[in-house]
């Protein structure tokens, strides 16, 4: 199979390469109406030893190969099986990071979850939805050790973008691109 590159697709990569040390400065109400140069995502996998700290997105238009490498990224660790990530659910995820002010990664306890998996972890807890948005790709489970759960699961909620629950006991925050509401203790 042969890949072709555009120009502009080139010059998008480039500049990827070029700003990643570069600051979001954008609120996560701007950010996700699409204000601002660049979208950036910093997470941690504990469980794959992965890092990812890239821009996935620039001046208005996503970089497909960089949300390829968040869908292998987000995998399903217990199946190796990947899924495509709601670009929303990433720009959430970004949006609440930059409103945090941190530059620690998150950690990524969760993303994609095979139905298998899911169906697993149902039969260990009753806190696992039986239609987890996590099995269709639209959902994350983080944590930060410089932030309280309370103050992620604020600094989500204010992106008034999606679902967020604060699993206080667990010490994880989970948000998701379903309707805008909020749950947990």
């Amino acid at each position: 199979m042969t890949t072709q590159f555009s120009r502009r697709s080139l010059l998008r990569a480039f500049a990827a390469t070029t700003v990643a040390a570069a600051p979001v400065m954008a609120n996560a109400t701007g950010l996700l109406r699409g204000a601002g140069d660049i979208r950036r995502l910093n997470m941690y996998n504990g469980r794959s030893g992965e890092s990812l700290n890239m821009i996935y997105w620039i001046e208005g238009e996503y970089i497909a190969p960089a949300l390829e490498e968040v869908n292998y990224f987000m995998r399903d660790w217990r199946t190796d099986g990947v899924i495509e990530i709601n670009a929303r659910t990433v720009d959430i995820l970004a949006a609440a990071h930059n409103l945090m002010d941190t530059t620690e990664p998150y950690t990524l306890l969760s993303g994609y979850r095979s139905p298998e998996t899911n169906a697993m972890l149902r039969r260990r807890s009753s806190g696992v939805a039986s239609r987890s948005r996590h099995m269709v790709g639209e959902a994350a489970d983080v944590q930060l050790q410089s932030r309280s759960i309370n103050q992620m699961f604020q600094a989500a909620r204010a992106c008034n973008a999606g679902g967020v629950g604060r699993y206080s006991s667990s010490n994880f925050v989970h948000m998701d691109c379903g309707p805008v509401r909020s749950w947990g203790s």
